[in-house]
């Protein structure tokens, strides 16, 4: 499973020198609005002590964490939705991504030019907000035209589409979201095509200063205010730090995170509420020639999580054989979980969990 993040903003506050330190694939970060036009793209594989520990105890010939794909989208500004700063290309991109990282700028430095001339997270996250929103309206009233049309058949089907198309356009008009929309999955297919660009999760980063990186500051309340209306997730991060992170090794990261006095690196942080943002668990496949990490939905059953691996292996699904990660670290080896009796036969009904450490049986 593939997960694609757009990383978005105003000018200036921080998005590519988050990218930098995500993907260390130097995407260029200057002091002035627009430096990034075409969005750089970057695979960055997902951190898991689980699967370092379970490579120590197996020893295969290769380790395969699973990875999250980051797009820097360049920074949008008031008027984007009618084409201001490049707005149409640079929403465009936003419309292809599974979550948008909203990076909000919690710092202040006269040194650091800002597109509105001053700090205010709620302001900034409002007028990107609304230009996703602006752009979704002209979608949708397209829509509900068509639909209007369509409606004069008398076909109920069209004619049910067509009011919950109009309400939508309502709502929108109103400076709500999509995504505040409705949880009716029936209603949610008359505009599902649309791919709604204010329809998609949100993860809010804040970016702030060195001194507040641990506890966090007022304008990163503002923002967790915001994000506790839609039970958004929220990440604070220092892009600086973060750069100088991603050139550390990993006994060097881990004792300039101790002098920080942080647990974990922003990039950790960030994918984890990624993840929780987006409903998504991780489990494992361990053998001699490889043990790899994979990524499913939150529910998903045995059969789509061997399709994640392969399609043959779902569509000729017989059985999982499941062991938990915490009992596998406990006990060593496969062998000793056998002989434990411990590993699981789960069949097509089994809900997988989070940390699942999983071998599947399947016909050709």
């Amino acid at each position: 499973m593939s997960l694609r993040c757009g990383i978005v903003g105003l000018p200036n506050v921080g998005k590519s020198s988050l990218f930098n330190a995500l993907s260390d694939a130097g995407a260029e970060s200057e002091n002035f609005p627009f430096c990034t036009i075409d969005p750089n793209v970057g695979v960055v594989p997902v951190p898991d002590k689980r699967l370092d520990n379970l490579a120590e105890i197996v020893q295969p010939k290769s380790k395969v964490p699973t990875s999250v794909e980051f797009v820097d989208i360049a920074g949008l500004v008031k008027g984007a939705s009618e084409g201001k700063g490049k707005g149409n290309a640079f929403l465009s991109h936003i419309r292809e991504v599974d979550l948008i990282v909203h990076v909000v700028r919690c710092f202040d430095d006269p040194n650091v030019i800002h597109v509105e001339g001053s700090i205010n997270p709620a302001r900034d996250i409002r007028i990107i907000e609304d230009e996703l929103v602006f752009k979704d309206l002209v979608s949708v009233e397209k829509r509900e035209e068509n639909l209007k049309k369509e409606a004069k058949s008398g076909d109920k089907k069209i004619i049910s589409q067509y009011e919950t198309v109009k309400r939508l356009r309502e709502h929108l008009e109103q400076g709500n979201s999509a995504r505040t929309f409705t949880d009716d999955p029936e209603e949610k297919k008359a505009y599902r095509e649309l791919f709604l660009l204010s329809d998609k999760p949100v993860l809010y980063a804040c970016n702030v200063s060195e001194e507040d990186l641990d506890g966090g500051n007022k304008l990163v309340e503002q923002v967790r205010e915001i994000a506790a209306e839609n039970d958004d997730e929220v990440v604070t991060f220092c892009a600086k730090i973060e750069e100088e992170i991603a050139e550390l090794d990993e006994e060097e990261r881990a004792m300039f995170l101790e002098e920080l006095g942080v647990e974990s690196a922003g990039l950790d942080r960030l994918i984890q509420a990624a993840y929780k943002e987006l409903g998504l668990i991780t489990f494992f496949t361990a053998g001699p020639k490889e043990v790899r990490a994979w990524t499913v939905r939150k529910g998903a059953k045995a059969p789509e999580a061997a399709g994640v691996i392969h399609s043959d292996f779902e569509h000729g699904f017989i059985r999982a054989e499941t062991v938990s990660y915490e009992t596998y670290a406990e006990l060593g080896s496969e062998k000793a979980i056998k002989d434990a009796g411990k590993m699981r036969q789960e069949g097509k009904d089994y809900v997988v969990q989070d940390g699942d450490v999983m071998l599947f049986r399947f016909n050709v």
